[in-house]
């Protein structure tokens, strides 16, 4: 909206120029995001107090849990509402990209809140059904993919990390292809959403690295010196992104341990799928499961011991499964898990930004 309103007086008044910048939009959708949630947190977090939206604990879950049980949650969608007011402040809103990854983020975020409703509200311990949210994932995945294919100029080709002549073209399949993408990103995040900050921290890393991938492959000439796919419009995805760092670091400040408030599935199914239909769009799809492998690992963990499980009749491979309780009963205090945890994504998206030149 700002761009629309403020770029085209750039003719009478040359600092309005700057707005055409895409470095100049990140930076400002990043810290409006921020600003939304660092002053609007303490509101939601006393208003859903108010209505006893408190977080349930599992029974069978680490005892050091249970003095969480009453904590706000369902705080993505503050998040929610900080990346959409940005973005609809600060990018060019005749990208047709924007409105496809804005769907994916408010859609996914619709299908966490009807869960966290079912289940903070009225009280349904359970909430969606598995088979149902799977069916709206699913549904609302291949509308996404579906739209990104669809583009112009699009390509259905899947770029290989680290190999610059190997990039298989799926035609039709990419569709089905993207929304296993954005399916898997939104549950992985989902799954690591199990301490104080520990999904938002890597979540927040993920989305600075797409921050980059978006932005040389919006720009033709930097795409074609690194020789990755040049994305026509992929450049305003870097924008986007910089509002879910932003939001990200905004809700992190009540959420870093001990958390005053907890995001929910309304929050964790967004994020994973907004940074999964990011990843399509400026493709680096498999890329993905590199950047944000501390999510991949968290999700292996809960089907290998799910797995052996069941093939061993009831041994176990981890104490707890995800990974991040295995570690908890093994005595480390949830900062350490946590703290840790991040190194490990920075460390993965340090390595993730080695492929633009290791190629």
């Amino acid at each position: 909206m700002l761009y629309h309103l403020l770029y085209p007086l750039h003719n009478t008044i040359s600092a309005f120029n700057v707005f055409r910048y895409i470095t100049f939009r990140t930076i400002y959708a990043s810290f409006t995001a921020f600003l939304i949630c660092f002053f609007m947190g303490p509101w939601v977090i006393r208003r859903l107090s108010r209505l006893q939206v408190g977080q349930y604990i599992r029974e069978d879950g680490p005892q050091t849990h249970h003095t969480k049980a009453g904590t706000p949650t369902m705080g993505g969608m503050l998040i929610i509402f900080s990346i959409v007011v940005s973005t609809l402040l600060w990018t060019n809103l005749t990208n047709h990209y924007v409105w496809i990854v804005l769907l994916a983020t408010v859609g996914y975020g619709g299908i966490g809140f009807a869960d966290d409703y079912l289940m903070q509200i009225k009280k349904q311990s359970k909430g969606l059904s598995v088979r149902n949210k799977f069916m709206l994932q699913t549904i609302l995945a291949l509308a996404t993919g579906t739209l990104v294919y669809m583009s112009p100029d699009f390509s259905a080709r899947v770029t290989i990390p680290f190999l610059k002549k190997v990039s298989p073209d799926l035609g039709y399949g990419y569709i089905l292809f993207a929304a296993l993408v954005i399916i898997a990103t939104s549950n992985a995040v989902n799954l690591t959403d199990g301490l104080d900050g520990l999904a938002i921290g890597p979540f927040i890393i993920a989305s600075t690295a797409y921050m980059v991938f978006a932005y040389v492959a919006g720009h033709i000439k930097i795409a074609d010196y690194l020789q990755i796919n040049y994305v026509v419009g992929s450049g305003e995805m870097a924008v986007f992104c910089g509002t879910l760092a932003g939001a990200g670091l905004g809700f992190l400040w009540f959420n870093t341990y001990p958390a005053q408030i907890f995001m929910g599935d309304v929050g964790s199914l967004s994020l994973g799928a907004a940074l999964g239909t990011v990843a399509v769009i400026t493709k680096q799809e498999i890329l993905l499961a590199l950047v944000g492998g501390l999510f991949v690992i968290e999700t292996l963990s809960v089907i290998f011991q799910v797995g052996f499980f069941k093939v061993t009749n009831g041994r176990r491979i981890f104490r707890m499964a995800p990974l991040h309780h295995h570690f908890e009963l093994k005595g480390w205090p949830e900062p350490k898990v946590i703290v840790r945890f991040w190194i490990i994504a920075i460390a993965l998206a340090l390595l993730s930004m080695s492929t633009l030149k290791l190629r």
